[in-house]
């Protein structure tokens, strides 16, 4: 679904307009509901399938030792617990999110791993990240865009501190491609309240969830917010059937 929004003032949580001041808060609200168990009801959700994508979207990645890597949105830290050991004990993780919740489970999940030596941690806005131009030679963002406020502000921050021949991915639920598998795919999510309700007692987080991945923009047009943010060569993969997206943005010479 296109994010268009006629009325600059307001913004959407879920299928309700909000204004624009307060959805920050509202996610969080969210994200402070699920963290204790987020990685629990992703398996859930997803039948598992949320970890294979993320491997795929790993070797996508082409990440190398020595490099650095901005793992946005990265919640529980499963991502940077993927990186962190390609990047190597010379290289550097940092794990940013927005709400706290999330990066003290993502913290301590690091380092009970015992994967702490190559991975810190930064409480961030994505609209506003707090880092250099050009600090990062990856920048990624996991089922994490659809919760941002301003989209397009936070696409031209990711490039802000992107390094010249450095690159995005934004890994996000996208539009399945067939009619058939899109119904089925909204039958199933419409299972996901309940499923919150039984293992967390929150169905009304879950319930915002599904109407967030329903109102972000379909594969084409979130290429052409990366595009517009300043990434060049901007393609997309589609994963499962387009029920996922893992888009890929370069930051070229100038």
């Amino acid at each position: 679904m296109n994010d268009h929004n006629p009325n600059p003032n307001t913004t959407h949580f879920g299928y309700r307009q909000v204004p624009v001041e307060e959805k920050a808060a509202l996610v969080g609200g969210v994200f402070h509901s699920v963290a204790r168990k987020y990685d629990v009801m992703n398996d859930v959700v997803s039948l598992g399938t949320h970890r294979l994508i993320k491997r795929f979207a790993l070797e996508l990645s082409a990440v190398r030792p020595g490099q650095r890597v901005l793992d946005l949105a990265g919640g529980t830290g499963d991502f940077s617990l993927l990186f962190s050991p390609r990047v190597g004990m010379e290289g550097e993780v940092v794990l940013a999110d927005i709400n706290e919740s999330m990066l003290r489970v993502g913290r301590d999940r690091i380092i009970d791993a015992g994967n702490a030596g190559n991975i810190r941690y930064s409480l961030a806005n994505a609209e506003a990240l707090p880092f250099a131009d050009q600090s990062f030679d990856c920048i990624c963002i996991a089922y994490g865009l659809r919760n941002v406020t301003d989209k397009d502000a936070a696409l031209r921050s990711m490039y802000r501190v992107c390094k010249v021949g450095g690159r995005a991915l934004i890994l996000e639920f996208s539009t399945p491609q067939s009619p058939l598998l899109s119904k089925a795919y909204d039958l199933y999510s419409k299972l996901w309240p309940l499923a919150g309700k039984a293992v967390l007692n929150d169905a009304a987080s879950y319930q915002y969830l599904v109407e967030s991945i329903r109102m972000h923009p379909d594969q084409e047009t979130l290429k052409n917010m990366v595009l517009a943010a300043g990434f060049q060569r901007c393609d997309y993969h589609d994963v499962m059937g387009g029920i996922c997206a893992i888009h890929i943005g370069y930051r070229d010479g100038e």
